[in-house]
């Protein structure tokens, strides 16, 4: 068991900010994760009251006149550092819609797949949210620390109890939509959700999105991490010994119905999302129980970095149901019938048997 997952598991007391009521968010148990009620989504954007917290420690409260972010290392020439006046004074603000999800996403599922128990946080299907996120470019933020020719990684690191951290290329880091975040949703962020200011990676594993931020380090050399060495890796067949650092999520969908769900007979939409990482979501397939597979609506055109939004029509007659739902990219990736194994239960995106009563 990793030391964050210990952690994590010792925790009797719930240790956020925001209210999490059980009609809105599910709780794992661990007092620091609650994931959203697929079945609480109104809109394309995920409310902030009911978006998902993943933690690996309690909420820091921040005092953001005290609050500093520096940027040093030996890839940068001249280590800066800025006040969060100074991001809102000194730069130009953009905002993106984008879709965060965290790799242990679907972990409880994953186990029920292969009748396995994994470690970590015993997540349903809650751990993916999209906001509207405002905020620096990371780029320009590092420009007048000036990138030596070497540089090739950025690590920004929290200001948790933990100081999470986890580095990406330079490449990812300069994009035009990795943001340096200040609100969420048109709000000033939320402390649950990293204020003053966290990282928002495009497409990525959740955990590279790091709240809290106090400090980026850009290196010449590859950074090694509990975050991606010990966390947050592929660890089994098809993977080196010390496994596959996560960086993209893979293509899956999401039905908005509880699980199991309950609906009446007669004519109805089943509605859903389905994201797949950096790449833009082109099509989205349904079955119900054994008939042939179908081809639902689009409702929201698939962005890269941002969920699609889904129905179909249903005229159920009563009894027990499975719905599956299989998304697809467009490089021409779909879900599998069933998730490539991995030890620590990550990045499940088989095809669900959604168990739906009608009645």
């Amino acid at each position: 068991m990793t030391e964050q997952h210990t952690a994590t598991r010792a925790l009797t007391t719930r240790e956020v900010v925001k209210p999490t009521p059980a009609d809105l968010m599910e709780d794992t148990g661990t007092g620091l994760d609650f994931g959203t009620r697929p079945d609480r989504l109104p809109g394309h954007l995920t409310p902030t009251d009911r978006f998902f917290i993943r933690n690996h420690a309690p909420t820091p409260r921040l005092d953001p006149t005290a609050w500093t972010l520096r940027i040093e290392g030996g890839g940068v020439r001249v280590p800066v550092s800025y006040t969060y006046d100074d991001l809102w004074s000194r730069f130009p603000m953009i905002s993106v819609v984008r879709t965060l999800e965290c790799a242990g996403n679907r972990r409880a599922l994953f186990a029920e797949e292969v009748g396995a128990r994994f470690e970590g946080t015993q997540w349903g299907r809650g751990a993916v949210g999209t906001a509207e996120w405002t905020g620096v470019r990371l780029r320009d933020l590092l420009e007048p620390a000036g990138i030596t020719s070497r540089a090739c990684e950025i690590m920004p690191e929290s200001l948790d109890a933990v100081r999470a951290r986890r580095p990406m290329p330079l490449a990812k880091a300069l994009a035009d939509d990795t943001l340096l975040a200040v609100a969420m949703n048109g709000e000033i962020l939320p402390p649950d959700h990293g204020f003053p200011a966290r990282i928002v990676v495009s497409g990525w594993l959740g955990a590279a999105s790091i709240k809290w931020v106090g400090r980026i380090e850009v290196s010449e050399r590859p950074l090694h991490v509990p975050w991606n060495t010990r966390d947050y890796v592929l660890i089994g067949p098809g993977h080196p010994p010390e496994g596959t650092p996560i960086t993209g999520v893979p293509v899956s969908a999401l039905v908005e119905l509880p699980w199991p769900g309950r609906l009446r007979p007669g004519p109805q939409i089943v509605r859903g999302r389905a994201f797949a990482g950096e790449r833009p979501v082109v099509a989205v397939d349904y079955r119900i129980d054994h008939d042939p597979w179908r081809p639902a609506v689009l409702t929201t055109p698939g962005t890269a970095g941002a969920w699609a939004r889904w129905q179909f029509h249903w005229n159920p007659r009563p009894g027990d149901h499975v719905i599956r739902v299989r998304a697809s990219d467009d490089q021409g990736r779909s879900q599998p019938d069933s998730s490539p194994w991995n030890a620590l239960g990550y990045c499940q995106n088989a095809v669900l048997a959604h168990p739906v009563m009608v009645g």
